[in-house]
């Protein structure tokens, strides 16, 4: 793990932020030779999972898709 002194780290401590999160690599920053503190970088995002097609298997029919749910009867259009 690199080691940088906390004066240093202070006048490069955006470009060491972003050179943790660019190489992954984790920086220990000390005093008088002593670890005052760990940089590590970020966990890595969860990957977002496709929705198109992630809810397949998950329905099962059962009867008849195509005819009406309900009697031609009952419906009132029909009656008049």
């Amino acid at each position: 793990m690199e080691e940088i002194a906390i004066s240093k780290f202070k006048a490069t401590c955006l470009a060491t932020l972003e050179r943790v999160h660019k190489t992954r690599r984790p920086v220990r920053v000390t005093r008088f030779g002593e670890p005052v503190a760990e940089v590590i970088p970020p966990a890595p995002k969860p990957s977002k999972k496709d929705w198109i097609g992630s809810l397949a298997g998950t329905v099962r029919i059962q009867g008849d898709i195509v005819s009406p749910a309900s009697d031609e009867k009952d419906w009132d259009v029909l009656n008049s």
